[in-house]
């Protein structure tokens, strides 16, 4: 938020409304963060329940933290916003009810969406409709805004988006493919358009940065496989040089501690993940071997900042939980609502919103530079950490970041999006 000297609730206050949200999606109801008459209403369809769960339990107390800021510091002429989250359970053709359902049935004037790739689209296609303010902070699907054919004037991106990634971890792991001669790569990633996009543009630019790599097996497993018994002895039969994966949140626990028990690392196996550097999927594992190799997610000790230390005690005080990705995604987004209320005067207006958002930048505790852009081409954040790390077994985490180079970035993903027939 742009105010941060508010203070915020107290662990026990919100461990309360969070325990009030779990039992009242069983119910199909809404769980309201703060309610009380003339608020701004936000809904908020997300995932609360199953294996990925974290996604949207990090997602809400990331809003709420955020939202509570900003009615702290007064809201806006003396109108508080009262969040309204709903479980989607990680289906899409929920996903769009709930989100038809926030608006319609319960007054809800703006949606941050903070569902997987496989409900943003439906989400998506919701908002486009009916014409309201919303931001993804969990889809990095790069189709998801890359796409003109997709875009919605009221629509927006607050998360990473996948082509960003690519270049800078095709960079990267092409680096270091060069110089340990890891030839030989394997993938294995989540069977969806998340899984599947980020998946084939991490190879393309890998074989961009280092041609003579050469990809010999790949392995799609459902979204939330019950188990990968069977994708870890096929790398044992393969027996590649590095594997990129896609996988994420429980399903990428899951996979680990499968592999660890297969012992797929003992022999120098290289392993370049898009979702591993997330604090609770480091500390959910068991056993985190050493070297692993990540794109950035969330670290309190990355950026070295008092903003980003600031932001980590303030989540950790009201949550279960470290910060996620997710997290810090979702706080951005409440950023660019809070900045835009103070724009239009607090109207909420779907378009008003969203010419204010377009082009817009925001401080934020997550980058190198100290802000965000929203880019008005396509509405979607650039200027965002994008580094790769190592990872270490004691203390838990991971080391050795090397930033990504914005420039080469947007240089690049502009020939692809000509590529793709989007520019």
């Amino acid at each position: 938020m742009t105010r941060t000297n508010a203070p915020t609730p107290s662990r026990r206050q919100v461990l309360a409304a969070v325990g009030a949200a779990t039992a009242v999606s069983a119910l199909g109801a809404p769980f309201v963060a703060r309610g009380q008459a003339a608020k701004i209403r936000v809904g908020m369809p997300t995932i609360l329940s199953g294996r990925v769960a974290i996604l949207g339990t990090s997602s809400r107390d990331a809003a709420i933290l955020a939202v509570n800021k900003f009615n702290a510091a007064g809201g806006f002429g003396g109108r508080e916003v009262e969040l309204v989250v709903r479980d989607s359970k990680g289906q899409p053709d929920e996903a769009a009810r709930v989100t038809r359902d926030l608006v319609n049935t319960e007054g809800c004037e703006l949606i941050i969406d903070a569902e997987a790739s496989s409900g943003s689209f439906a989400v998506h296609e919701v908002v486009g409709e009916l014409g309201v303010l919303c931001l993804h902070t969990c889809s990095e699907t790069s189709a998801l805004t890359a796409d003109p054919k997709l875009h919605k004037p009221t629509a927006f991106r607050s998360a990473r988006q996948g082509i960003h990634d690519a270049v800078a971890g095709g960079k990267y792991a092409a680096d270091i493919a060069k110089r340990d001669g890891l030839m030989k790569w394997m993938t294995c990633s989540p069977d969806y358009a998340y899984g599947r996009d980020n998946t084939a543009q991490f190879v393309e630019y890998l074989k961009i940065f280092a041609p003579e790599v050469e990809v010999v097996n790949e392995a799609w497993p459902k979204l939330f496989e019950p188990d990968y018994t069977a994708y870890v002895t096929r790398v044992l039969q393969v027996q590649p040089d590095a594997i990129y994966s896609a996988l994420w949140g429980g399903d990428l626990v899951s996979f680990l501690e499968q592999a660890n028990l297969y012992q797929i690392f003992a022999n120098g196996l290289q392993w370049f993940s898009g979702g591993l550097a997330d604090p609770p999927i480091v500390n959910a594992l068991k056993q985190l071997p050493s070297g692993l190799h990540s794109v950035f997610r969330y670290d309190p000790e990355y950026p070295d900042s008092e903003a980003n230390k600031a932001f980590h005690q303030g989540f950790t005080e009201i949550s279960e939980t470290e910060p996620t990705n997710w997290a810090w995604q979702t706080y951005t987004a409440v950023q660019f609502i809070d900045q835009a209320l103070q724009a239009t005067g607090g109207k909420t207006d779907g378009q008003a919103l969203a010419d204010a958002i377009k082009g817009a930048k925001v401080e934020s505790p997550f980058t190198e530079t100290g802000e965000i852009t929203m880019r008005e081409s396509d509405h979607t954040i650039i200027g965002y950490p994008v580094a790769w790390g190592q990872s270490r077994p004691d203390p838990k985490g991971f080391q050795n970041w090397e930033r990504g180079d914005w420039d080469e970035i947007l240089s690049m993903e502009a020939e692809w999006k000509k590529r793709q027939g989007y520019a």
